[in-house]
């Protein structure tokens, strides 16, 4: 076995690695901020620091974050191009609820097989997204594991990192009674909750699952169970920095893993509790199938997904209409949902009451 071909045999092409990066390059060009030095080969991405001097007391922030197995549908389906979308939204919008804004963002990819157009493909999602968030695509990698994934199989994960001014912190020390709680809509499930969804629509009727295929036409869907699956998660960070540049914000939560309720319940103070009626709002109909054809109590399903929410910001009622008004020029529609106030037996907890219409 010769020495240049000893790694290609052990299942790692470094040519079609070299590929990759290539065919990738152009998209990765097209997410740049003007501090980025350098482009792709190096082996660390450089970030022009002194763009912080315009702070009195820049804060860090940083948030590392995965898709998990909603990349399971991208790859049944052979769409590789949207589940950048859904890494990028939830790294840069855990940031922005801390009023910071993303600079930017490392990505991994690991791959059982490098194919250099879907690697590019990948890319291509995470490079647009990044552009959509404000924040440059400065480095990343693309790891071949060949034994320890399948040829087709492939993660993703990413890193990010935004400044906010100190003094513009937002979080729990901010909130009071009164405030309103401002639901933002998502665009659907986003990246959270596949492995029960899968379970409940995918799988195999003798494990409970209604075996539905992903290219089933589904009704109240309007399109495909699998395009529905596939939907990108919804970025608000540039719509949140807005807002929260715009009005006066006391605090914001993203709605990931646990639901609308447990992610909101991480900006509450100890003293207060917000109360929430679902009576404000229609989850998109993809959360009522889950929950009919699954036959999953209410419970589990708002501790599993948001349920339609993606994003919550908690403000002063008097900065409602025009913070509505704010996110609705960013193609966000947003709604009043609830109310925080003082309490002294649920203190720190967020409570959904009523009923959403229909359900």
């Amino acid at each position: 076995m010769s020495e240049s071909n000893a790694y290609a045999e052990a299942g790692v092409n470094i040519e079609a690695a070299d590929k990759a990066i290539e065919l990738m390059k152009v998209w990765v060009d097209k997410a740049r901020r003007p501090e980025m030095i350098g482009g792709l080969g190096g082996f660390a991405g450089l970030f022009d620091a002194s763009a912080l001097t315009r702070y009195e007391r820049p804060l860090l922030a940083t948030s590392t974050d995965g898709v998990g197995t909603k990349v399971a549908i991208a790859q049944a389906m052979d769409v590789h191009d949207t589940i950048g979308f859904d890494l990028v939204g939830m790294v840069v919008d855990d940031l922005v609820v801390c009023g910071a804004e993303p600079l930017f963002m490392t990505d991994y990819i690991a791959t059982g097989r490098v194919v250099p157009e879907r690697i590019a493909a990948i890319v291509k999602g995470i490079a647009e997204a990044c552009l959509e968030a404000g924040c440059a695509l400065i480095g990343g990698e693309t790891a071949e594991h060949p034994g320890l994934l399948a040829p087709d199989e492939y993660d993703v994960a990413g890193a990010t990192t935004g400044v906010v001014e100190a003094d513009r912190l937002l979080g729990p020390g901010r909130v009071r009674p009164g405030d309103v709680v401002l639901a933002m809509e998502a665009s659907g499930l986003h990246s959270n909750g596949y492995s029960l969804v899968r379970h409940v629509l995918l799988g195999a009727p003798a494990d409970g699952g209604a075996g539905w295929a992903l290219d089933r036409d589904v009704p109240e869907l309007g399109r495909t169970l699998g395009e529905e699956l596939l939907t990108p998660t919804r970025i608000y960070a540039k719509a949140c920095l807005d807002l929260a540049d715009s009005v006066e914000v006391h605090a914001m939560s993203h709605v990931t893993g646990g639901g609308l309720a447990a992610n909101l319940e991480r900006v509450m103070p100890e003293e207060l509790v917000a109360v929430l009626d679902r009576a404000t709002w229609t989850p998109q109909p993809i959360f009522d199938l889950v929950r009919r054809v699954g036959d999953v109590s209410q419970p589990d399903l708002e501790a599993t997904l948001n349920c339609g929410v993606g994003m919550v910001a908690m403000l002063p009622a008097a900065e409602v209409d025009r913070a509505v008004g704010v996110l609705a020029g960013h193609g966000v529609r947003a709604w009043a949902a609830g109310h925080v106030s003082s309490s002294d037996t649920d203190g720190g907890r967020v409570l959904l009451t009523g009923q959403h219409p229909g359900w």
